[in-house]
Parts: C-alpha cells; structure tokens; sequence
C-alpha cells in the first residue's frame, strides 16, 4: 500500500525525473491511498501554476483529473487531524504534511513524498518512506 502525498502526485502527472521514478516503484496492482486533503492541495498547486503561466486551465483541470485518478481510497481528513496535529505539534512541521504521515503509518504503507523534510521524519520516526535520490 502506498500513500501518496501531493508533491508526488503532481511530479508524477507531470512526468518530471522524480515522478517517473516513483511510478517505476509502484507494483502493479499496489493500492494508493491518500487524505481527501490532496484534491485541495492540489488544486492549490495548479492555480500557482496556471497563475505562473506554466500551464492553462485546460492542462490544469487534466492534471487534477490525472493526479486524483492514481489514488484507489481517499481517507477523511476528520478521521486524521487530531493525530496529525499532534505530530506536527511533536515535530515541527505543517498539520498538512502530518495528514500524509499519519496516514502512512496507520496503514504501514510506504509514502511516496519528494519533500526532502518529510522524508527526513519518516525516516526518524519510523514511517516507511521512499527516497528518489541519495542526497538527504
């Protein structure tokens, strides 16, 4: 099971270096889990986007399509935000972030994250994370 964070999801619809090899990790058929929090997180990321001019509101609404097609089960935010509260309390980083992480841990899956921070508390507390690359 893999549960998938925004900046993956979007590196991955859009193919970057990071994106493609996150998706080479994925094993077919492998369930994508992620808190309901990634559509408005990633609709978020698009509108910086289209306002940046890096794609038009037709690219955007395919990207949103496209990252929200790769997760299998969205989980309830309500049924995550006192734990992650907590964790972010605890650790010192975004409740937003610590939606994914508790997630991941909940269901001892593996988060697909390029966030290096993120990557750094899953690997210091015990959250099976993937590393794209060896520079941490």
């Amino acid at each position: 099971m893999i549960v998938l964070d925004c900046n993956a999801a979007f590196a991955m619809v859009r193919g970057t270096q990071e994106g493609k090899a996150l998706e080479a990790l994925l094993l077919k058929g492998e369930g994508i889990a992620a808190p309901a929090f990634l559509k408005v997180e990633l609709a978020n990321v698009l509108w910086k986007s289209v306002r940046a001019g890096m794609v038009d509101r037709r690219e955007a609404d395919a990207a949103a399509a496209a990252a929200t097609a790769l997760v299998g089960e969205f989980f309830d935010d309500e049924e995550l935000v006192v734990e992650a509260l907590s964790e972010a309390v605890r650790l010192g980083h975004p409740v937003y972030d610590m939606l994914y992480f508790v997630l991941a841990r909940r269901l001892g899956a593996t988060l697909f994250t390029i966030d290096r921070k993120l990557q750094g508390l899953c690997a210091d507390n015990g959250v099976n994370c993937v590393f794209t690359d060896d520079e941490f």
